[in-house]
């Protein structure tokens, strides 16, 4: 066997799950409600925008900082849902969807050594995008039931070598939503210690049970000292586009932007437009975005309950976590994924995969299943887990 050629930082993060379990779930035949994407399109009129871009000619590179059209539609979306203004020439970026600029704010910003406090689990990209940088992760661990983030321990992790808090609310994959006082918190501790915020919000329209995100820009103390990220693929139906964005202060987007530009460049010419569309749709859109989202919340929660899994209720986002321990006698979570997949015909997502190796007992028996699928899926999807937990 020839020695692994994968940098050494890279080596413990392999390949992502996601594509691991999407490949099986096709090889068999299951139901995917493992990776989190859609099984429906987006609004016609964002589609329509996208062909006719297309269609017009608008096939070549981009602005660096993306099409102007965009720029003013986020700094519009900003303002329109948090009364935050962003000027669109210089505190707004487009991106290859979120992860590019969380890659391109933690490579950006981190030099080697720095520290950077995140929630724990944690969406798999941002370890490997803190080792890319040379920097360290500091998790703060979030437990089950409600997966509240202690702030006596988030403070107390702070060292002097700290530079960054990664936040990210609504959070995958517990659905944990943060509340106005646990930000103004971590607000102030930013304050204290002159970090930077790195809020990831890519979830921000997928909120339920009538509560409402806030973006951590809110709070004015906030405003000058926050990247705040997220991406037109969760909100309308169009991960495969990779439209994303990064909006702060002109001094961090230049930062995000420097590693970004050596990155994919630009990106996403013809979906621009499309998704700057998108962000000026009426609010009906994204009140019933939600409000369809929390149907197939409480459908699948309904199927889980029924089939014998412990599960816990999310406040948003695309996902529902659930304790397989009573049915899985040594509580392995990737061998209770694969088993679903064989035994069942329905794909999830392991948690330990979100955890960091010191922390992995934590998430080795808890469960990630996707609800952002058709109500018919859902159900077929049900009907499989009866069955094969009878």
């Amino acid at each position: 066997m020839p020695p692994s050629v994968v940098a050494s930082r890279l080596q413990p993060f392999g390949t992502t799950i996601f594509a691991e379990m999407s490949a099986l779930a096709a090889e068999l035949g299951a139901i995917n409600l493992g990776q989190g994407f859609p099984d429906s399109d987006g609004p016609r009129e964002v589609l329509d925008v996208a062909i006719e871009s297309i269609n017009g000619g608008l096939n070549q590179y981009p602005p660096g900082m993306g099409m102007q059209v965009l720029r003013e539609a986020i700094a519009q979306h900003q303002q329109r849902f948090y009364g935050v203004s962003y000027n669109c020439d210089t505190e707004v970026l487009v991106t290859a969807g979120a992860t590019e600029a969380i890659a391109g704010a933690l490579l950006g910003l981190l030099e080697p050594g720095d520290e950077v406090i995140v929630f724990e689990p944690m969406y798999d990209s941002y370890q490997a995008c803190i080792a890319m940088a040379g920097a360290v992760s500091v998790p703060i661990l979030l437990e089950p039931p409600m997966y509240r983030p202690n702030m006596d321990a988030f403070e107390a992790a702070i060292t002097t070598r700290t530079k960054i808090l990664l936040i990210n609310s609504p959070h995958n994959p517990t659905g944990m939503l943060l509340t106005r006082e646990e930000q103004e918190h971590i607000v102030r501790i930013a304050e204290q210690h002159n970090l930077i915020i790195v809020s990831d919000e890519v979830y921000e329209h997928l909120v339920f049970d009538g509560q409402r995100h806030v973006s951590i820009a809110e709070i004015p103390q906030a405003r000058n000292r926050s990247i705040v990220i997220s991406s037109g693929g969760k909100t309308f139906h169009t991960t495969g586009w990779k439209v994303g964005w990064a909006v702060g202060p002109a001094h961090l987007i230049a930062a995000v932007r420097s590693a970004k530009q050596f990155l994919t460049y630009v990106n996403a010419a013809p979906f621009q437009p499309a998704i700057a569309r998108g962000l000026l749709m009426p609010d009906e859109y994204f009140t019933q975005l939600a409000k369809n989202l929390e149907d197939r919340r409480n459908q699948l929660c309904d199927v889980l309950s029924e089939s014998g899994f412990q599960y816990f209720r999310p406040q948003a986002t695309y996902f529902v976590t659930a304790d397989i321990r009573s049915m899985q006698a040594n509580g392995d979570g990737r061998e209770f994924c694969q088993r679903l997949a064989h035994e069942a015909g329905v794909v999830a997502i392991p948690n330990v995969v979100f955890y960091t190796p010191q922390n992995a007992h934590s998430g080795r028996h808890l469960v990630r299943f996707a609800f952002c699928k058709q109500e018919k899926v859902i159900a077929q999807a049900a009907q499989r887990l009866r069955n094969w937990a009878q």
